[in-house]
């Protein structure tokens, strides 16, 4: 049975009410894994896109990692195979992505880098690459004006698709640099699909000023964490939550001061971490390790960010002192240039400050 986050966390609980009053800044979010049941559901209607069942609960179970699923990367993946059918309009693509930041703005989230792989959105229709990003851009800057957030985007490639593929998702975020895309990651499936054929394309954006995110040590061992590091010279780890295997590959990630943006209701529900006594985050924090705290996919883990914070707290032994310095330390590891990183960090510590919050950290 697959690990639900409400297993461990009270929504109705002060705690619960606490985090979700705090600031908060998301790293690690992939559009395509935030789209509403409800949106699904009328999209499907009006599209005509057949469904096992057009009510949301009905639903849940296809796009959704639900109590009655295997913990592993193989259910998981297949919540994507009703979803990728959705992106089959621009105004469906733009109502998804103005919806995931709504979402966010009321989680309380100040900043977000929202993760977005234009082939996926394309692939469903056949749209070009260009309009897809150009319309995921201009609708974020439409959604964060009217929600009060921050949100700038990482470009996704994945590994398991073609190196063709990828050089032209990096050609669109290249040209998208003064539109709010300010990184480029590599995902898909880790086993099997190594990131050294992606090599070059990491290194031409780095050398752009790009930000660089890799998804490593995920499904896959620490060995990646490595390669990541030297070969595709990345800024970020995506999750990296394998890495405690190896103690050099944590000394390199330490030396090269490399973040980790770690999902821990993901790293177990896709059986990552067996269980969530085992999820290594504290042994991370406490190996000095710069770590953030992410969502992933939100609404395939049925999960928010306060969510994540609440399991961290309750479920993983760390204090409210913690979850301060990890808040800090995201905003200190993102991709905004220095003065705008400077701002959101002293806001932060200023709202966090307050007398609303003096007295609860340990």
């Amino acid at each position: 049975m697959a690990f639900q986050v409400t297993d461990v966390v009270d929504r109705k609980s002060d705690l619960w009410r606490t985090l979700h009053a705090l600031p908060k800044i998301e790293l690690h979010r992939h559009l395509e894994g935030s789209i509403r049941l409800e949106t699904l559901v009328e999209v499907a209607q009006e599209h005509e896109i057949s469904l096992p069942s057009y009510d949301p609960e009905g639903l849940r179970p296809y796009v959704q990692m639900t109590a009655q699923d295997s913990p592993d990367v193989i259910t998981f993946l297949s919540k994507f195979d009703v979803l990728r059918r959705f992106f089959c309009s621009p105004q469906v693509i733009k109502r998804v992505v103005r919806e995931c930041v709504e979402d966010a703005a009321a989680d309380q989230i100040r900043y977000m880098e929202l993760r977005f792989t234009p082939n996926a959105l394309a692939k469903a229709k056949g749209y070009d690459l260009m309009e897809v990003v150009g319309w995921v851009c201009d609708t974020v800057r439409e959604a964060e004006k009217a929600n009060s957030i921050r949100v700038n985007l990482i470009v996704s490639m994945n590994r398991h698709e073609s190196l063709e593929i990828g050089e032209k998702t990096l050609e669109v975020a290249l040209a998208h640099r003064e539109h709010g895309v300010v990184a480029l990651d590599l995902a898909g499936k880790e086993p099997g699909f190594p990131a050294r054929p992606f090599g070059h394309l990491f290194r031409e954006a780095k050398r752009a000023g790009m930000g660089i995110t890799i998804h490593a040590s995920e499904w896959e061992g620490p060995e990646n964490v490595r390669d990541a590091i030297e070969n595709l010279r990345t800024d970020r780890i995506g999750h990296g939550v394998r890495s405690v295997e190896h103690s050099e590959i944590i000394k390199l990630v330490r030396e090269k001061q490399v973040a980790f943006e770690v999902c821990p209701t993901s790293n177990i529900q896709t059986g990552v971490v067996g269980y969530l006594g085992h999820h290594p985050v504290l042994d991370l924090h406490y190996l000095d390790v710069p770590i953030t705290i992410n969502t992933d996919d939100p609404a395939i883990h049925g999960i928010s960010l306060t969510d994540e914070y609440a399991l961290a707290v309750q479920g993983l032994g760390m204090s409210m002192h913690d979850i301060h310095r990890i808040i800090i330390r995201a905003a200190e590891v993102s991709f905004l240039p220095d003065d705008e990183r400077g701002q959101l960090i002293n806001g932060l510590k200023r709202e966090l400050g307050t007398s609303q919050y003096r007295g609860i950290w340990h």
